[in-house]
């Protein structure tokens, strides 16, 4: 068997295709084991995700390391604008540089040829999606470089592993793609398989239903990339404490946020109150602080309202044939959203059910019975605690 069949069946049959990481050592392995002086390879692969760019997989015969590219910076980085990543993405063919001269045009030719390196070749992946970076490169310290027999075997080689390596690629698209749209546990049902619709499970959680008070008069008053930047920024702190407590964002309505905490396998409600209590209080120490920065600036404060509440939910897919849509409803979250109206009508920034309160430890404010639109009965309210007047809820239901 020739050395381009070896490599085919051992990537069909030996190969280890869990991670990227192990897949591509792996083959640098192989491809030195083979005959072809390879000193150092990097592989790169661009993703689709709202804060990561990419990842870079750098292999030598010691050390395999890995980088990730931020978003924001990636293409107008002077190590990309200064790359033959750039120059391979532009023209869709291979850049090839022997390395006997200075390279003061690319800084990491450069640094390979003062590391000993002789000869670099970077070849395209020839994935069926051409829109994004998909690039290997190749270096050797070999005197000679490499010769055409090493440069034609190696472009046989990228042909070979390229679909196993798109594989990796559009699973992780799809995977960040679930996250950042549905978030990371939902994204996860969908991914096993869980698309019926009006297929539900019934779980238990805290329910975390936030708006953004004196939205539409911004939204009158500001032009719209303002309207976003103010958007942006509060959902971004919303964002950043329901999933350092546990919970997660199901979806932005508007000006309005859903988020649950779901309870554990093991159905610890207490532990989902709690965690849904935390969040709302770190929130609400990170919007005043946010607050007293945009005071400072000249900006409108961005004041909000957040009901909390729990009970048991139906969580899974609703809506038409061919557009679904991942959430929770139920009493729970109809009485979570007229606690929200309610504490507009207080002009609160925090209302916390009966139901919840009596399953957290921290003490709060009681602000008595109140009716609730399509309830039958009073409910009685709590409030996030001030200086004075603490009171531990009682189990009364």
């Amino acid at each position: 068997m020739d050395q381009t069949g070896a490599l085919a069946r051992w990537l069909a049959d030996e190969a280890p295709h869990e991670t990227v990481q192990g897949l591509f050592a792996g083959f640098c392995e192989e491809i030195v084991r083979s005959g072809i002086p390879v000193w150092r390879a990097s592989l790169g692969l661009e993703v689709l995700h709202p804060e990561v760019s990419g990842w870079q997989h750098v292999w030598t015969s010691e050390s395999l390391s890995m980088r990730e590219a931020d978003r924001a910076t990636a293409a107008t980085s002077p190590s990309y604008l200064n790359s033959p990543t750039r120059i391979v993405d532009e023209a869709g063919r291979p850049f090839r540089r022997r390395l006997k001269a200075p390279c003061p045009d690319m800084p990491l030719l450069e640094e390979l040829r003062l590391a000993g390196g002789t000869d670099y070749v970077m070849y395209p992946l020839p994935f069926l999606d051409r829109t994004r970076t998909a690039v290997i490169s190749f270096a050797t310290r070999d005197i000679q470089g490499f010769d055409p027999a090493s440069l034609d075997r190696l472009e046989h080689a990228v042909k070979l592993i390229s679909p196993y390596l798109e594989r990796h690629v559009l699973r992780r698209i799809a995977v960040d793609l679930l996250d950042t749209y549905v978030g990371p546990r939902t994204g996860q049902r969908i991914i096993e398989g869980r698309v019926d619709r009006g297929a539900v499970e019934m779980i238990e959680a805290a329910i975390w239903l936030a708006d953004l008070r004196g939205f539409t008069l911004l939204s009158e008053q500001s032009p719209i990339p303002a309207v976003l930047t103010h958007l942006n920024t509060w959902f971004g702190i919303i964002g950043e404490v329901v999933e350092a407590h546990g919970g997660e964002v199901l979806k932005f309505i508007g000006d309005a946020v859903l988020a649950i905490f779901p309870t554990s396998a093991e159905g610890d409600r207490r532990a989902a109150c709690r965690k849904a209590l935390a969040a709302a209080q770190e929130f609400c120490r990170r919007s005043e602080a946010e607050n007293t920065l945009r005071r400072t600036s000249g900006h409108p404060p961005l004041e909000h309202g957040l009901a909390l509440h729990v009970g048991e939910v139906a969580y899974g897919n609703v809506g038409a044939s061919h557009r679904l849509d991942f959430t929770v409803i139920g009493p729970a979250v109809n009485r979570a959203s007229r606690l929200l109206d309610l504490a507009k009508r207080l002009d609160r920034s925090v209302l916390v059910s009966h139901a919840l309160a009596r399953d957290v430890d921290h003490p709060l404010v009681d602000l008595g019975r109140y009716r609730l639109r399509d309830v039958e009965k009073p409910q009685r309210i709590f409030t996030l605690p001030a200086p004075e007047h603490l009171v531990r809820p009682d189990h009364e239901t």
